[in-house]
């Protein structure tokens, strides 16, 4: 296992690193990440990136190429190589997710970039202070091969 720090606060969301890519001969990323009511990830897309997402608590609503869905507790989102997708957490208490990205590189790279190092024993991310910076974020994303897409209205 690799000697790096595991627990970040990202946009809001409390993300604790299971595995780095560096620890299982560049497979995956896992994380687990709770996640507070509207809070998430804002429609991006990613080619090289399989990623999948195991609702551990609460409720999300998904959006995978335009379908929107509701996922809880027990219930497993596979995202396509390529595809857009999106997540916020719904109702009233914050979710909890295990999200694996292969091979992850991309994604270690942008969480922890962008991320907060907090401690190990940290259970619940701390408010964020205002709106994201949406131009570092888009940075960031651009820095790592992702696109972070606009909403459709928007």
């Amino acid at each position: 296992m690799t000697d790096r720090h595991r627990t970040y606060e990202v946009l809001g969301i409390l993300m604790k690193f299971h595995a780095f890519p560096a620890d299982v001969q560049g497979k995956y990323c896992l994380v687990e990440a709770v996640v507070p009511p509207g809070c998430g990830a804002p429609p991006n897309h990613h080619a090289g990136e399989t990623e999948a997402f195991h609702i551990l608590e609460g409720t999300f609503e998904f959006m995978v190429d335009g379908k929107v869905f509701e996922a809880k507790a027990g219930d497993h989102v596979r995202v396509p190589d390529g595809a857009v997708h999106a997540f916020s957490a719904t109702g009233d208490t914050p979710g909890r997710v295990l999200i694996l990205n292969a091979p992850g590189e991309m994604h270690d790279t942008f969480f922890t970039g962008l991320g907060v190092e907090v401690p190990d024993d940290t259970t619940m991310p701390q408010p964020m202070d205002g709106p994201p910076d949406v131009a570092r974020v888009v940075a960031m994303a651009e820095k790592v091969g992702m696109k972070v897409v606009a909403p459709a209205g928007a």
